[in-house]
């Protein structure tokens, strides 16, 4: 038997719903999109990672690296002679605990750029994670190639005699 045709009044039938079921099974509810998470949430991960940073800041700043014992010798330096461009980084971040800026510079100077480039990311991150604006860093391969490049000259620089200035 033929069905009869929707008169003018019937409605059309609706689409599916987003949550709609595949045919041949029962519609379920349709779905709701989650509710965006709270602020104590969204500060957990930046929360953490400052905590988690001022907690090494504060071991190495109470723990002296320039007394022997405390902390593994740089291999690098160790086998080689080379200073790798991290060596007098531990003695950077103590200085820099204690509020020696001048000493920090002289142990490793691209470390204390580094602090500062993590300062202005987590303060960005903070502050988008209070306003609830999505945070992604995405750094292009462009920049990474630059990093390495700097890594390498201050390498090669303060192994120099001419870069002595810059050795630990």
């Amino acid at each position: 038997m033929p069905t009869p045709a929707p008169s003018a009044s019937t409605p059309p039938p609706a689409p599916p719903a987003t949550g709609a079921a595949p045919p041949g099974l029962p519609p379920g509810p349709p779905r709701t999109p989650p509710a965006p998470p709270s602020r104590a949430r969204r500060l957990a991960a930046p929360v953490a990672t400052l905590a988690g940073v001022a907690a090494a800041f504060a071991y190495v700043g109470t723990v002296d690296p320039n007394e022997p014992g405390h902390y593994p010798v740089c291999p690098l330096l160790r086998f080689t002679g080379i200073l790798c461009p991290g060596c007098g980084g531990l003695r950077s971040a103590h200085a820099f605990a204690r509020g020696d800026l001048v000493t920090a510079l002289g142990c490793n100077a691209l470390a204390v750029a580094g602090y500062a480039v993590f300062a202005v990311v987590m303060a960005v991150w903070l502050v988008r994670a209070v306003r609830g604006t999505p945070s992604r860093v995405t750094v292009r391969p462009v920049w990474w190639w630059v990093l390495g490049a700097v890594l390498a000259l201050f390498t090669i620089v303060r192994n120099l005699p001419v870069g002595s200035a810059l050795a630990p």
